[in-house]
């Protein structure tokens, strides 16, 4: 697919941008729904100022995840290219931290627990991660193994050889079922921390798995060999620790 969404001289607007815009959309329009059920712990307001909070925090930090976790010499030798978002490059790992900074800066601003808000958004990520999966497999990003299999599919900038769409196989388990089961789960109430918990540990189990048929990270060197990616360990140090919040005596 073209990454480019439209382009109209020297205007350009790149599907990866067009999606996030979307997700967010999605995220607070589910946030509406929730906040109809919260007993009226959550206004409309509040639910918007909550996406604005996070929709900071997830490209802030997940581009500045990207920039120093992948390929922090390029970036230190072109800076200008740090804030290039919309032609990709965005880490989980970094927008999760960027996720939790505006979590706590909301949770003291609107005087609410780090618990409260953060159980209240789980189940409005999926969206962010359906379309940035989308993103990636548009701009060619997060390659994968190659494949004999007959849904492998060839990216030109990465060679003749079909490859497995990992990009979609995430998008469709992360973005999709992991999204029912947190909102199920979520819709009779449970105790502080319990639904947060669940989205982690759910996330982190399904991207570990997806992770074996990527393509190791070129800029790193991981001390498990060609079997992992950065992504595979990554997730492997929130699958420890989300039971957590999700497993209480």
């Amino acid at each position: 697919m073209d990454p480019f969404a439209v382009s109209i001289g020297p205007l350009v607007i790149h599907w990866y941008g067009v999606l996030y815009l979307v997700a967010f959309a999605a995220g607070g329009l589910l946030g509406l729904w929730r906040a109809k059920h919260a007993q009226g712990a959550w206004s409309s307001s509040l639910v918007w100022d909550l996406v604005f909070y996070v929709a900071v925090g997830a490209v802030v930090g997940g581009r500045l995840g990207y920039v120093i976790f992948y390929n922090a010499t390029y970036y230190l030798s072109q800076p200008i290219e740090i804030f290039s978002v919309w032609t990709g490059g965005m880490s989980f790992h970094g927008g999760l931290i960027g996720v939790i900074c505006a979590i706590v800066l909301f949770a003291r601003r609107f005087e609410k627990s780090f618990f409260e808000v953060a159980d209240f958004l789980a189940p409005l990520c999926a969206p962010g991660l359906l379309a940035g999966r989308i993103g990636n497999f548009i701009n060619q990003e997060l390659l994968c193994r190659v494949t004999e299999m007959p849904w492998g599919v060839v990216f030109p900038m990465a060679g003749p050889l079909p490859r497995h769409p990992s990009q979609l196989s995430e998008a469709g388990l992360e973005g999709v079922i992991l999204f029912f089961v947190v909102w199920i789960y979520s819709a009779s109430p449970k105790s502080s921390g319990r639904v947060s918990g669940v989205f982690l540990l759910g996330y982190s189990l399904l991207r570990f798995i997806v992770e074996f048929f990527r393509e190791p990270d070129a800029p790193l060197r991981l001390p498990l060999g060609h079997a992992t990616s950065s992504g595979s360990i990554a997730q492997s140090c929130v699958v420890l620790s989300a039971p957590r919040c999700v497993i209480r005596p």
